[in-house]
């Protein structure tokens, strides 16, 4: 076994270092994950990409079943009375909302398509959908024995957003909502936590990314929710990005859509809900929180193949046996399992040279390449690359090894991206108890052009909303969350110097 490494400009322009919002949107590019659509702030998720979203979606789509939910499918369209019936849900997502008030197309007198046929009523293209589903709840639920409703959707919502990122924030959004309605207080909060442990193991265990989960405050809880709860990650520009929320609705979308059952005394009573997401935000979270300026790097759990093939063709008289035994060694390798799941492997057989091919797929972000050359066969000595590592530092193994030793490599390295991150994550959590060291904290020294600064600030709040607001206003800080972790302890708020008993997480994000 050998290593050997060379030093090398890197494959990202600009560094994360140098403009990262710029070298994130480089990032995919390179990784050929997506591009902006013609309709402004949509987005085209490419066959890379989109397979990044499968995996995940597989993996939280089986948790999910797991703890006793089954899929259905709500309209798209949502009637406008519907939205009124519940005051702060219409009022939260009003200035998103994009309307349907026609129903065909025709031409005027200069040829061109003009809506026609008026609706007698707006449709509204979901920005979210507990008020349609609560409509089909009530028709649902009549007795105690009809709960607990659990119910989830895979389907695509629109929030008609002015400024777009790429998977971070787009005007369509790919997602999962999971709606659920219970007998009790107790039963629906109880299921809020639970939805809110499944992200957080999803991505601790396949994103390999570590969350803090807590409670949002009043101001930043979901319209109409008596309580929101979430998983908040921080990035490598050392911002907060949410990535799963799950909100206690209490019942207050009970009542607006009449969701009533009899209960064992045979009394009349309101069910108590809650709704959950994700989204294709969380493909976001993995290229920030664990990418270079090399490219895109994937935890295996969710990488599209864990390995690539790459054959070394020079000579054409050797290329039909070296790929064949390409095609061998890859069939072999799939006999082999990842966390039960059995190995994903391509052999690229492009007609590139083989550097071209091999600085593809670093920026792909693949977790493992092996070079496939005629040298390597007649030796059974094959270099093993792996994205986690310098770009040509080399891993010899035979090629029993490789099929006794890829699979542990593989867990090493989500192992691995997932202590960097608690590692990174750790090391920019601070608690102050100064304002004048708060706001330094979030103030770049480069106004023009800031530099990557601050982190997550672990301080005492007094409660107070306008608190928040000045946070924002002057550095574009907000709570990210009141973290469950955090044990009550007496202190003053960091920015009033009122008397508070918890600290929580102030941070800007995305």
């Amino acid at each position: 076994m050998s290593h050997k490494t060379t030093s090398h400009k890197t494959a990202i322009q600009p560094t994360r270092q140098e403009n990262y919002p710029e070298w994130y949107l480089q990032v995919i590019k390179e990784a050929d994950l997506a591009e902006h659509s013609p309709v402004r702030g949509c987005m085209v998720i490419k066959p890379w990409g989109y397979s990044i979203w499968e995996n995940i979606q597989k993996a939280l789509d089986g948790m999910i079943k797991e703890t006793g939910h089954q899929n259905a499918y709500f309209p798209l369209f949502i009637p406008l009375s519907f939205l009124e019936k519940e005051a702060q849900h219409v009022e939260g997502f009003a200035k998103e909302c994009a309307v349907v008030t026609h129903h065909r197309l025709e031409k005027n007198s200069e040829g061109k398509l003009v809506p026609a046929g008026l609706l007698e009523e707006p449709l509204v293209v979901r920005p979210t959908s507990e008020t349609i589903i609560g409509e089909m709840f009530a028709k649902w639920v009549e007795s105690y024995r009809d709960l607990p409703l659990l119910i989830n959707q895979w389907c695509n919502i629109v929030r008609w957003e002015m400024r777009t990122r790429l998977f971070l924030r787009t005007a369509e959004i790919l997602w999962q909502e999971g709606h659920t309605a219970h007998a009790t207080k107790e039963e629906a909060i109880e299921e809020t936590h639970r939805m809110l442990h499944v992200y957080d193991t999803l991505a601790k265990e396949y994103l390999a990314i570590p969350m803090i989960c807590g409670e949002k405050t009043e101001s930043e809880r979901f319209p109409g929710a008596e309580s929101t709860y979430c998983i908040e990650a921080m990035m490598q520009d050392r911002k907060a990005l949410q990535a799963g929320t799950s909100h206690f609705l209490g019942q207050n979308f009970s009542k607006a859509a009449e969701i009533k059952f009899n209960d064992k005394d045979g009394e009349q009573a309101y069910a108590w809900t809650t709704s959950w997401g994700s989204t294709t935000r969380l493909i976001g979270a993995i290229i920030m929180a664990h990418s270079d300026d090399d490219g895109l790097m994937l935890p295996p759990r969710i990488a599209p193949a864990h390995v690539v093939l790459i054959p070394i063709l020079h000579k054409e008289e050797q290329k039909a046996e070296i790929l064949q035994f390409c095609q061998k060694l890859a069939k072999d390798l799939r006999q082999c399992r990842l966390y039960e799941e059995p190995l994903r492997v391509i052999v690229d057989e492009r007609d590139l040279r083989g550097g071209e091919k091999s600085w593809g797929w670093i920026k792909k972000g693949v977790p493992i390449r092996i070079e496939v050359g005629p040298r390597d066969i007649e030796a059974d000595r094959f270099g093993i690359l792996r994205r986690d590592r310098p770009h040509r530092e080399a891993t010899f193994f035979s090629k029993a090894e490789l099929l006794f030793k890829l699979s542990g490599m593989l867990e090493e390295m989500q192992r691995g991206l997932y202590e960097k991150a608690v590692k990174f994550r750790d090391s920019h959590i601070r608690k102050i108890d100064n304002k004048e060291e708060f706001y330094a904290f979030f103030m770049p020294k480069n106004r023009e052009n800031p530099e990557i600064h601050g982190g997550f600030a672990l301080c005492h709040w007094s409660g107070e909303a306008s608190v928040e607001e000045i946070v924002k206003k002057d550095l574009n800080v907000t709570i990210r969350c009141i973290p469950f972790d955090e044990p009550e302890e007496e202190g003053h708020c960091v920015i009033s110097g009122k008397s508070s008993m918890k600290r929580v997480i102030f941070a800007k994000s995305y």
